[in-house]
């Protein structure tokens, strides 16, 4: 049995680390999750998910609850207190079990002597709530974004940014990729519709889109690799790529091993190198091509610095899923927009332009190269594809059908794919 604990301490305690100490979400909640039981791994993850989302909107409402903000060694219940308004804003926990629940979790965080503060308010909220929720959403809080990066969505999209910022507050929806190798999309579309469960297609060939997400324990077949949870945005990469059986591929930056297993299933006759610079982001490489069955020469190496790790190999075909600001996945790691600061994306572009400098070369001529972001930033995706063909007179780029010659930028939509960015290069 696993013990029971108190979530929304432990969720007020991980979202101090992500905020006042710039931890990730998605490297610490795995742990948390563990020493619970499967229901409340998932209610720790909507309370600490949420509150990032919102956070600006609960910053506010606090600001107007309180006369002075909760510091030094009681910042935690800060975050506590956040995690009581997030629940009677946005969950359907019921009230009064959100309100003693929370208040008890002061008693665990060993804040008992502020117990009665938490309760008053919590309740506060509760009396006044339509009054304050009306103020502070009149404010720029009301966007859910930090202000760098409102300013730059709005310069760089002005008839987009709205949309871009409305779909990356929402939840995001489960993609599937079928395993072609295994079965046809509309035989694993049957399978589902016999434990009524319903699912959307996509233009991407292999993508489905569940109604509603499910654990993948209830998916027919994952074990087996009949199916892999995959963006749809993300599954462009490979269909993009287009790789051929016997050719040598070359995936960098592959964890976690998603595009690496898709080009297989594409071509399961190629001889696919999947490269990537941390090396326990590598194991989920290596147990995704477990679970389905597949060969790959999966290498730690810095994509900036080949030599150290393929000698003189080129590829007939090179994936860049460049390191990058992660813009476009806002909606899957909400705690993106408060971990990011405006001078990296300056910082990300010379690493971008590092690592497609020295791969360049790596490449066959009459290769290609597919250089891809989860970014909607212009910097790491347009500009950067720009400035790379005017310094390489080898480099041709091949228009994409929805985009332009220098990439097909894609923003986030509610039942679509995530923000991505594709460039296509050959090389003469």
């Amino acid at each position: 049995m696993k013990k029971t604990t108190n979530l929304r301490s432990l969720a007020a305690q991980l979202i101090e680390r992500v905020v006042d100490k710039g931890e990730s979400l998605s490297a610490i909640l795995p742990a948390a999750q563990k020493t619970l039981a499967d229901k409340d791994g998932a209610l720790l993850q909507e309370l600490c998910f949420g509150v990032m989302r919102t956070l600006p909107q609960l910053e506010a409402l606090i600001g107007k609850l309180m006369e002075r903000p909760l510091t030094g060694k009681q910042r935690v219940l800060h975050y506590l207190i956040m995690v009581g308004l997030y629940q009677l804003l946005y969950t359907r926990v019921p009230a009064h079990a959100a309100l003693a629940e929370t208040v008890a979790g002061a008693e665990v965080l060993k804040r008992g002597n502020l117990k009665g503060l938490l309760n008053g308010v919590l309740r506060q909220f509760q009396r006044q709530r339509d009054t304050l929720l009306a103020d502070v959403d009149q404010g720029p809080q009301r966007y859910w974004h930090p202000g760098w990066l409102l300013r730059r969505l709005q310069t760089a999209w002005p008839e987009q940014w709205q949309q871009i910022v409305e779909a990356n507050n929402q939840r995001p929806p489960m993609w599937l990729r079928v395993n072609r190798q295994h079965q046809s999309r509309d035989a694993w579309l049957a399978q589902l519709a016999e434990q009524e469960k319903t699912a959307f297609t996509a233009d991407a060939p292999d993508a489905l889109r569940l109604e509603s997400p499910a654990p993948v324990t209830q998916l027919p077949g994952f074990e087996q690799g009949w199916v892999t949870v995959q963006d749809l945005s993300a599954q462009r990469c490979a269909l993009l790529l287009e790789p051929q059986d016997d050719e040598t591929i070359l995936d960098l930056c592959a964890a976690p091993g998603g595009k690496t297993t898709h080009i297989l299933e594409i071509a399961p006759q190629a001889k696919v190198m999947a490269v990537d610079i941390d090396e326990q982001r590598l194991h989920r490489v290596r147990e995704n091509l477990q679970r389905l069955g597949m060969q790959a020469d999966v290498r730690q190496g810095d994509g900036r610095t080949p030599a150290a790790w393929c000698d003189d190999r080129q590829f007939d075909r090179i994936l860049l899923d460049a390191p990058c600001s992660a813009t476009g996945v806002i909606r899957r790691h909400p705690d993106i927009k408060w971990l990011r600061r405006d001078r990296d994306i300056a910082e990300l572009a010379a690493l971008q332009k590092e690592i497609l400098d020295a791969i360049w070369p790596r490449l066959k001529s009459g290769g290609t190269l597919l250089y891809a972001t989860c970014s909607v930033l212009p910097q790491e995706n347009q500009h950067q594809i720009s400035a790379f063909l005017a310094a390489h007179d080898d480099a041709v780029a091949v228009t994409l059908p929805q985009g332009q010659p220098d990439g097909w930028q894609v923003f986030p939509t509610p039942d679509g794919g995530d923000g991505f960015f594709y460039a296509k290069l050959t090389k003469k």
